[in-house]
C-alpha cells in the first residue's frame, strides 16, 4: 500500500487467549498486517526508529475487527435490489462499505435473499471476496457473498417471497443455474469463488444428496436454514458437508422431545463434528436466555451475527423492501413486514449492540463475547489467523473499544476502526 509506517498501539489491554492481557502490538500499514505482540515496553520503538507512530490505549481495549457473516443491507441499500446500473450500485456499495466501518466492522459476507436468478447473476459479480486490493481506505471488506436461499423450506420461508423459492431437483446443475456458475466456481486467474457461504434447506431436493459435497469441494461453506429438517436429515447433511446453522431457532421448527429436528446439532452424538451456529442478538428474534442456551451449548461454535436490512441505520418509519411492493416498518431495532406485526423481517442492529446485549444477558465476559465476532467466524470462514486474531501475520484489522459499566453489567463504546494497519474511523473526531 506504500503508506511505509509502523503504528505501536500501548498501554492498553489485547484481547489474547481467551483473556485480556497487557501488551503493545505494532502493525504495518505498508503489508497491511501484525507484526509483533510484544510485552509492554519503550524499548522496542528502537527497533524501528524515525517509523514508528505511538497510539496511547491509556487502558482501552484492542481487539481484531468485527466480522458479521450475515447483514443484508445497510444504511438505505439493500444488497438484494438490482438498480438502475452497475455503476449505481457499485457506488451505493462503496458507500457503504466506507460507513460499516463506523459500527466497528471491518470484514462481512454481503448477503442476499431469496431472488430470481437474473438478480444473483447481476449483483454477485460486485459481492465476491475483495480482499486482494487490500485497500484500507474502501472500507469494510467482503469475504464473499452469502446467498441465503432461494433453495429454502416452503414452511419456513420467513419473509422470503415464495415465488423465488425452488427444489434443486437436478441437484448442482440448478445452483448453478440460478446463481450462476462463474460465481460458484475459481476465477482463471486463481480468485476464490464470489459465493463464499450458502444457506439452504437440506431436505429440499437433491440439496444433501448432490449439491453439499459438490459446494464442499470449491470451498463453498453450506449452512442449514429456513428448514423443516428432521434430525436424522440434519445429522446427514453434516455428514456431507454441512458446517454452519443460519439464525439458530429462527425460521425452524421449535425444539422437541422426542423430534429434535435442526435444534438437535446442539446435542448429537460425538461422531459427528457440530456446526458452528448463527445467532441473533437483538433481543428481538430470540429471548435472552435462549442466546445464553445457545452459547452454553455450543461456546466453540457460537458466532452473533446481526441479519441486518437496509434499514439499519435509518430513521424509523415505513420503508419499500421489494419490486413486489411489501413494505418494511422499522421501529428502534424491530422490523416487521407491513400488515403482518407479527412476522418480523430481519434486524436492524450494529454486531457491536449484538455484543452489548450478550454481555448485558450473561456472565460473559468480555473476550468470550469479542470472540463470538471475530475469532470463531473467521475459523469458520477458513480464515483462521488471517482475520479475527491478534496474531504476528494476521491483518491488521482492529478496533479501538472502551469499557463502561452499566447495572453492573460491562459495555463497548467504538473509539477507533483500523483497516490494514491505517485507522479509517475515529470517533473522536466526529
Amino acid at each position: 500500500m506504500g503508506h511505509g509506517r509502523i503504528t505501536k498501539f500501548i498501554n492498553g489491554r489485547i484481547v489474547q487467549d481467551g483473556q485480556l492481557a497487557t501488551a503493545d502490538i505494532l502493525v504495518s500499514a505498508d503489508s497491511g498486517r501484525i507484526l509483533s505482540v510484544e510485552q509492554a515496553s519503550p524499548s522496542s520503538c528502537q527497533n524501528h526508529p524515525g517509523l514508528i507512530d505511538v497510539v496511547d490505549l491509556d487502558g482501552r481495549i484492542l481487539a481484531p475487527g468485527l466480522i458479521d457473516v450475515q447483514l443484508n443491507g445497510a444504511f438505505g441499500f439493500n444488497f438484494s435490489v438490482l438498480l438502475d446500473n452497475h455503476l449505481s450500485y457499485v457506488k451505493e456499495l462503496n458507500r457503504v462499505n466506507k460507513a460499516l466501518v463506523q459500527t466497528g466492522l471491518t470484514s462481512y459476507l454481503p448477503t442476499l435473499t431469496s431472488q430470481p436468478a437474473n438478480v444473483y447473476r447481476q449483483v454477485l459479480p460486485y459481492l465476491g471476496p475483495t480482499g486482494g486490493l487490500r485497500l484500507a481506505e474502501t472500507g469494510c471488506e467482503s469475504l464473499g457473498a452469502h446467498c441465503e436461499g432461494p433453495f429454502l423450506s416452503r414452511g419456513k420461508n420467513g419473509i422470503h417471497n415464495l415465488d423465488n423459492l425452488q427444489e434443486p431437483q437436478n441437484g448442482f446443475e440448478d445452483f448453478e443455474a440460478c446463481y450462476g456458475s462463474s460465481n460458484l466456481s475459481v476465477s482463471p486467474d486463481g480468485r476464490p469463488p464470489r459465493i463464499k457461504m450458502i444457506t439452504a434447506a437440506p431436505e429440499v431436493g437433491k440439496v444433501t444428496t448432490a449439491c453439499i459435497p459438490e459446494l464442499q469441494k470449491r470451498n463453498i461453506i453450506f449452512s442449514i436454514g429456513h428448514s423443516e429438517a428432521t434430525y436424522e436429515q440434519a445429522c446427514a447433511a453434516v455428514e456431507r458437508g454441512a458446517s454452519m446453522v443460519t439464525h439458530l431457532f429462527n425460521a425452524m421448527p421449535p425444539l422437541h422431545h422426542r423430534n429434535p429436528g435442526v435444534l438437535g446439532l446442539l446435542g448429537h452424538s460425538e461422531t459427528i463434528r457440530r456446526p458452528y451456529i448463527g445467532v441473533i442478538a437483538d433481543g428481538i428474534h430470540l429471548h435472552p436466555s435462549v442466546v445464553n442456551v445457545a452459547s452454553q451449548a455450543h461456546p466453540d461454535g457460537f458466532i452473533l451475527v446481526t441479519d441486518a436490512m437496509h434499514l439499519v441505520g435509518l430513521p424509523d418509519g415505513t420503508y419499500q423492501w421489494s419490486t413486489d411492493g411489501h413494505r418494511l416498518i422499522k421501529k428502534k431495532s424491530r422490523l416487521t413486514l407491513e400488515g403482518n406485526p407479527d412476522k418480523i423481517a430481519g434486524s436492524a442492529v450494529t454486531l457491536l449492540e449484538c455484543v452489548n446485549n450478550f454481555l448485558s444477558w450473561s456472565d460473559t465476559d468480555i473476550p468470550t463475547a469479542l470472540k463470538a465476532v471475530t475469532a470463531t467466524p473467521a475459523r469458520m470462514l477458513g480464515l483462521h489467523g488471517v482475520k479475527g486474531s491478534l496474531t504476528p501475520g494476521a491483518d491488521a484489522d482492529l478496533v479501538v473499544l472502551s469499557e463502561i459499566k452499566s447495572g453492573g453489567r460491562s459495555q463497548l463504546v467504538l473509539e477507533q476502526t483500523w483497516k490494514f494497519g491505517i485507522k479509517v474511523y475515529d470517533g473522536q473526531e466526529c
